[in-house]
């Protein structure tokens, strides 16, 4: 049972420059799916709702890396995320959107005004806009550093990142605005855009540009995680990257910018923010999981050896790794509610997030299917039927992406047709596939 870290280290330098790796949702214990036959099975889940071919170039990396953009494989990848209406895959410097209920093609937006060689590296979808994280050039992000800097100047005034916002209706490029290595945008709607920023948190009027309020952040990009209407932000003399500790956190108001501190009871909060749910702050670190309450920093309770994995947003439970075991967890009191058992030790598949009690699988290999196994029944229940070469959307940041903890449609790739080309394996008919989970 292994947390696919050779997956991880092939992104991790590209997903750094935008979001922040701050409760990874990374690949948990493996479990067989072959208790589940290769039609959908069992429970409600596993429908593929639509299919629809993709442009451009595509290749057939590996049986862990799947089918993703040409001249991309190792270094960065598409990116995917799907609202109630619309669904929105980027890569490269396009964005592609499809109806979210039966895959109708919506439009198709190329960013502008910026210099050659940036890339897309974050898709959001949200009520009435669609966001899009973009990094600059390296070349271009110095010279910009550099003109605006002068000379004898430490101050910083253009940002190597930027969240573009797009109108969700015809994908009219609404604002271009500065985001943070770790931030970017973390809500929007048809009106306004919160975006962490190099220096602050902003709310911005998305038909305007105007700041609605803002929140300064110091000097160092700082952690964050966000749950329902707040922020919380990390105080560390030293940022995420930085071994110094975290010694308060500001919750923010997402909607008013009004802004409370959590001090840490004692010295500093044991390790680095992690997850937020149902009132509860989770700090990781090398020694384990520390829980506190997020209204006065009071330590609630310790799990020596766990590894956070996901959040389940529906039954209310934070999922760890205890040695070779998923399990899920009460938030105020650290009690064990849940289990994940029956695992394999081939590494044929992988866990990738709980919702509803109902663990997300997805197989490696030519042959790979998704699947849901219930926690409590300690089964597979439903299973997709094969998708040639999947590739999962990871949303390192936990606001949104391709299997949002608070939403049941999970969004893949998948090679329905390929050729070898020397070294490579050619897609020639490379899709995106809609999943009901």
């Amino acid at each position: 049972m292994g947390r696919g870290r050779h997956r991880w280290l092939r992104r991790a330098v590209l997903a750094a420059a935008l979001v922040l790796v701050a409760f990874v949702p990374g690949q948990a214990p493996s479990t067989p799916a072959s208790s589940c036959p290769p039609a959908r099975c069992g429970g409600d889940g596993g429908v593929v709702r639509w299919s629809r071919p993709l442009p451009g170039s595509w290749v057939a990396a590996t049986s862990v890396l799947g089918t993703v953009p040409a001249g991309q494989a190792g270094s960065g990848q598409a990116y995917a995320a799907a609202g109630k209406s619309v669904a929105a895959v980027g890569f490269g410097m396009t964005v592609y959107a499809y109806r979210a209920r039966n895959g109708q093609a919506l439009w198709t937006a190329r960013l502008s005004g910026f210099p050659a060689g940036s890339q897309i590296v974050a898709v959001r979808v949200w009520p009435g806009v669609v966001t899009v994280g973009v990094t600059r050039a390296p070349r271009a992000a110095r010279a910009r550093r550099r003109h605006a800097t002068g000379a004898g100047s430490a101050r910083v005034t253009w940002a190597a990142q930027s969240a573009v916002v797009l109108s969700a209706g015809d994908g009219r490029q609404l604002r271009s605005l500065p985001a943070a290595p770790f931030g970017g945008a973390i809500t929007a709607n048809s009106e306004d855009t919160v975006v962490i920023g190099p220096a602050s948190v902003t709310s911005y009027d998305n038909a305007t540009g105007r700041v609605n309020w803002t929140r300064g952040t110091g000097g160092a990009t700082q952690a964050w995680q966000r749950a329902g209407d707040y922020l919380y932000l990390t105080q560390s003399a030293g940022g995420p990257l930085g071994s110094q500790p975290v010694t308060a956190l500001r919750r923010i108001n997402l909607r008013t910018g009004s802004e409370q501190d959590i001090r840490a009871h004692g010295s500093a909060f044991a390790g680095r923010l992690s997850a937020v749910l149902d009132g509860v702050l989770l700090f990781s670190g090398g020694q384990g999981v520390t829980a506190y309450s997020a209204s006065t920093g009071m330590l609630l309770w310790r799990r020596a050896g766990a590894v956070p994995e996901s959040v389940d947003m529906v039954s209310g439970l934070f999922y760890l790794t205890v040695g070779s075991t998923l399990t899920g967890v009460q938030p105020w009191t650290g009690q064990v509610e849940a289990r994940v058992t029956g695992a394999n030790s081939s590494g044929s598949g992988g866990i990738y997030g709980v919702r509803n009690g109902v663990a997300l699988g997805l197989d490696q290999g030519p042959a790979g299917q998704a699947w849901g196994y219930d926690v409590a029944g300690q089964r597979v229940i439903w299973s997709t039927r094969v998708l040639p070469w999947p590739h999962y959307f990871v949303d390192l940041s936990g606001i949104g992406g391709s299997a949002d903890p608070g939403s049941d449609t999970v969004i893949l790739t998948a090679c329905a047709q390929r050729i070898q080309s020397g070294s490579q394996q050619i897609c020639q008919r490379p899709q995106l596939v809609v999943i009901d989970r």
